[in-house]
């Protein structure tokens, strides 16, 4: 474990906010364990253990019915870890791989058949050295006939000069994280308000309203952030996923409870339509009803 890395908290409290039945966490991840499923030698940090059965716990404790599973950058294009867990879960889980891009016909079609559904182009350069775009292009081609759709990690800075390549891109796209803003600036702000432009011009674009702990300067109640979730939730209530981006990898400022993360979630999607949408129906539909390409696989 990197020197500096915080562990996930090891006893979340019970949510009082009940989640609908049938509710998604539709981000989060598992890591190793290392002895059974090493992290890449690429890597740029490495994590704690967190394996499927302390995800799996969690999401019963948490009151969720299934995981959408995201391959972190810990593992590289190695998603045994991923696969695995998929395995395990059976219909309660899908997955996000990463995947290189030579990546063959037969290895997507394995990947289809243990509940993979998307695969993951991550621009943060701090924790990737990113695909070149004809790379990603390349990739988007060859999941086309699985339909599967495109998620895309990025931070706010970086979005004017994605903007040309997210457009290229056919398939549904999920934003990670609401293209990480800076909260301090507010939702009035330039730069969120283009956030939202893109979403209104391309309606094959999605995001996640998740990770208040990563934006926040406001923990525990992520009070700052709320604003810029809330008006993702109303604007786009079709379009958009929650997750708790478990066990939050690279989290300096403090280890986030995912109880009180789960009660953030009638502070953004006020009305019982909305959190529905939000945790239930669109996940439901993206991961676990084959309209990734907006046709069935």
């Amino acid at each position: 474990m990197s020197p500096d890395y915080l562990p996930f908290h090891p006893t979340p409290r019970k949510p009082s906010f009940r989640a609908p039945c049938g509710a998604v966490d539709a981000h989060c991840h598992v890591f190793g364990p290392e002895k059974e499923f090493p992290y890449s030698p690429l890597r740029k940090y490495t994590p704690c253990d967190a394996g499927k059965e302390y995800l799996f716990a969690l999401r019963d404790h948490l009151g969720f019915s299934r995981n959408v599973i995201v391959q972190a950058s810990c593992h590289g294009t190695d998603n045994r870890a991923l696969i695995d867990a998929l395995k395990a879960a059976g219909d309660r889980a899908r997955g996000v791989a990463v995947v290189d891009v030579d990546v063959d016909e037969g290895s997507l079609r394995e990947m289809h058949e243990a509940g993979v559904r998307a695969v993951r182009l991550n621009f943060v350069k701090r924790l990737v050295d990113s695909l070149s775009w004809d790379d990603c292009l390349n990739i988007v081609e060859k999941i086309k006939p699985l339909g599967w759709h495109v998620v895309v990690y990025f931070e706010a800075p970086d979005l004017e000069e994605l903007k040309p390549l997210l457009q290229q891109i056919e398939t549904i796209i999920v934003i990670d994280h609401m293209g990480r803003p800076d909260v301090a600036r507010g939702v009035e702000h330039p730069d969120f308000l283009n956030f939202i432009k893109l979403l209104d011009e391309n309606d094959n674009i999605w995001t996640k309203v998740s990770c208040p702990e990563r934006l926040t300067q406001q923990a525990p109640d992520y009070s700052d952030v709320v604003p810029f979730a809330r008006a993702l939730v109303e604007r786009f209530p079709d379009r958009v996923l929650w997750g708790t981006d478990w066990p939050h990898p690279n989290m300096a400022s403090h280890v986030p409870d995912d109880g009180a993360l789960v009660d953030v979630i009638p502070n953004i999607a006020v009305s019982e339509q909305q959190q529905r949408s939000l945790l239930v129906d669109n996940p439901t539909r993206l991961y676990w009803q084959g309209r990734s390409s907006g046709k069935p696989t």
